[in-house]
């Protein structure tokens, strides 16, 4: 029989199951709701299928660009589900990188996605992460075991717009939304990179667009995206790089990338992420 201390650690380690599974279910409850508000806000991309009149005009590293991501007549993205792995710095001063495991909701029209993370910390003690951009609206949640919040943001201006933001710098794996036909606005600034606009609702944007020699984009970069300092938005040059191109469904895409904050002391990485599974849904 158990006895004293054997006892307490069994019972700790039941409830510590059971707070862990609650934590689960409502972790899931709070995903789900947010992937419904994403799905009502859904228009279907239109055309459904690539002109290619649209890219007459383009500055010629665009146009090369997306001749060499998708075939002509490409039907147009309407969703995206993406899972990764990779790791996380946690760290605003000195780098503290922690392993994390994501599931992404993605649809183009009306643009938003929601970003639905574990990232261990503790041996059995995760926090979960929401960053999203919804109908408007940015999510920034991060929560240990999906119970105890760490912030809860909600809202438009800074966030909207620096989620925003992600949503177009990750394009890159859903190329057809940065179409003209989509919304995106284009001018040259060299024969290696463009400049790109897109505003949805009172948001507008803009990101630079950097390509190499083979045709295909290797970053994206904003003058200033919102970064959280001490509980302070603090708006901060943003870098995104992107590497190893597969084809998924017909579709040339960076199965890897790095985002990074550009600051006076020097770069300094955040996110390292792998694709482990893509999957398109395109318009009917």
């Amino acid at each position: 029989m158990l006895q004293g201390a054997g006892l307490a650690a069994l019972l700790l380690a039941l409830l510590g199951v059971g707070l862990a599974a609650y934590g689960n279910r409502r972790w899931a409850g709070l995903t789900a709701a947010l992937n419904a508000r994403l799905d009502a806000a859904r228009e279907p991309p239109r055309p459904a299928r690539l002109d290619e009149r649209e890219l007459e005009g383009l500055p010629p590293v665009v146009q090369r660009w997306f001749r060499s991501v998708m075939a002509p007549g490409q039907s147009l993205v309407a969703a995206v589900r993406v899972e990764h792995r990779g790791s996380f710095n946690l760290g605003e001063g000195a780098d503290r990188w922690r392993p994390f495991t994501s599931t992404q909701h993605v649809v183009t029209r009306r643009p938003g996605f929601v970003w639905d993370a574990r990232i261990a910390v503790l041996p059995g003690l995760p926090v979960r992460v929401h960053d999203a951009y919804v109908a408007g609206t940015g999510v920034l949640h991060p929560a240990l075991a999906g119970l105890v919040s760490l912030a809860d943001l909600h809202g438009e201006g800074e966030l909207a717009r620096g989620e925003l933001m992600r949503f177009f710098a990750e394009a890159a794996w859903y190329p057809t939304a940065l179409l003209p036909s989509q919304g995106v606005r284009w001018e040259a600034v060299d024969e290696h990179s463009a400049r790109a606009r897109l505003a949805d609702g009172a948001h507008a944007i803009e990101l630079t667009f950097g390509f190499g020699a083979d045709g295909l984009m290797q970053w994206v970069r904003a003058d200033a995206r919102g970064r959280t300092v001490g509980g302070r938005n603090v708006p901060t040059p943003w870098e995104g790089r992107w590497s190893e191109p597969r084809v998924v469904q017909g579709l040339r895409v960076p199965m890897t990338g790095e985002v990074a904050w550009l600051l006076p002391e020097g770069r300094k990485p955040y996110w390292r992420g792998t694709i482990t599974s893509l999957h398109y849904e395109f318009a009917p």
